[in-house]
C-alpha cells in the first residue's frame, strides 16, 4: 500500500451522505484525516417511516431523525459535509480527481457510499405515495409492524412472489399486486403463491386512494376497491455505481460492486460500503462496512 502525497487535497472523499458514508465521516474525523463528503440529499434511509431493529433505538426512530443524528456526531470531528452531485471519480496516480459541480478535488482515496434507487410502482398517482414514504420497501425492517393486517406487494415478476411469501412471517392476509407482463410470473411462482394462500392480483390498478396522509386503497375499477393495512413495493432497485465503473471498478451479475475484506474495489484506493454493495440494504450491515472501508482508508494512508 502507497501513503499519501503531500499534494492531495484531501485524505479522503466520500460519496453519499447517508448511514453509510456519515458513519466512515465519524470514523475517519475521529482518525484526525481531512476529508469531505458530498451529500446529493437523496439517501434512502430518509423515505423509512420509523425503524425499530436499528439496535439502540427500543421505541423506534425516523430515518430521516436517525440520519439527523449521525450527521451530528460526525460534525463533531470536523468533516467538510457539503451539498453537490460527484459527477466524475478519475484515478490518478497514487489517487483521484472528483469532479464536484464543475470543480475538480484531488484525494488519496475515494469511499463510495451512493446506495441505490428502488424502481417505483407504475401505478397511477403513486408519486405522491412514494414521496411521502407511504408505499414500504423493507419487510427486514418493518414486517413485524404489519403482523396480523391486510398487506398488499406490489411486483412485477418473482422476486414480488418472494417478497409475498416472506411476509407470511407476520400475517396471512397478503395479496400480491402483479403489474407486469403475465408471463413474468412463473408458473413455479405461482403455484407457491396458491399453496400458501397468498392472494394474486393482475387485474391493472387504475389510481390510488390517500386519505389522511395514509394510502388506504387500490382502485381496480368503477366498484373495486382493495384495502389495505400496509402496502410494499417489490419491484427491485438500481445500484448507483456509475462512478464506480467510470472509475474502472469490477461488478457482480447484480450490478453491485465487488470488494475484498477491506470493502477495497478492485481499483486500488477506491472503497464501497453500504447498499451499494450487497443486496441485504439494511442500515446496521451499511454501518459496519462503512467502520471496516475506514480504517482501511486510515490504513492505508499510514503506508501498511
Amino acid at each position: 500500500m502507497t501513503a499519501k502525497p503531500k499534494t492531495f487535497d484531501l485524505d479522503a472523499i466520500i460519496v453519499g451522505a447517508g448511514p453509510a458514508g456519515l458513519t466512515a465521516a465519524i470514523y475517519l474525523g475521529r482518525f484526525k484525516r481531512k476529508i469531505a463528503v458530498i451529500d446529493a440529499g437523496d439517501s434512502r434511509a430518509a423515505w423509512i417511516p420509523i425503524t425499530h431493529n436499528h439496535p439502540g433505538w427500543p421505541d423506534g426512530i425516523k430515518g430521516t431523525d436517525l440520519l439527523a443524528r449521525i450527521r451530528t456526531q460526525a460534525e463533531l470531528y470536523g468533516p467538510d459535509i457539503r451539498k453537490g452531485t460527484v459527477e466524475a471519480v478519475t484515478p490518478i496516480k497514487g489517487g483521484f480527481e472528483v469532479k464536484v459541480g464543475g470543480q475538480t478535488v484531488t484525494a488519496a482515496n475515494v469511499l463510495l457510499a451512493c446506495g441505490v434507487k428502488d424502481n417505483d410502482p407504475p401505478l397511477p398517482g403513486v408519486e405522491e405515495a412514494v414521496r411521502k414514504a407511504l408505499i414500504r420497501i423493507c419487510p427486514i425492517c418493518d414486517g413485524y409492524e404489519v403482523s396480523g393486517q391486510a398487506v398488499g406487494v406490489i411486483g412485477d415478476g418473482d422476486l414480488g412472489a418472494r417478497e409475498a411469501l416472506f411476509l407470511l412471517n407476520w400475517t396471512d392476509r397478503v395479496s400480491l399486486i402483479h403489474v407486469g407482463p403475465k408471463k413474468a410470473l412463473s408458473p413455479a411462482s405461482r403455484r407457491k403463491l396458491t399453496k400458501a394462500g397468498v392472494t394474486l392480483i393482475e387485474t391493472p390498478c387504475q389510481s390510488v386512494v390517500l386519505e389522511n396522509d395514509t394510502l388506504t386503497a387500490l382502485c381496480f375499477g368503477p366498484e373495486e376497491t382493495l384495502r389495505f393495512d400496509a402496502l410494499y413495493a417489490a419491484l427491485g432497485c438500481v445500484a448507483r455505481s456509475e462512478l464506480a465503473v467510470q472509475a474502472g471498478a469490477r461488478l457482480d451479475d447484480q450490478n453491485r460492486l465487488i470488494v475484498d475484506d477491506h470493502q477495497q474495489t478492485s481499483v486500488p484506493g477506491l472503497f464501497a460500503a453500504g447498499d451499494l454493495v450487497r443486496g441485504l440494504n439494511q442500515i446496521s450491515t451499511a454501518e459496519g462496512e462503512a467502520a471496516i472501508a475506514a480504517t482501511a482508508i486510515h490504513n492505508r494512508l499510514r503506508g501498511e
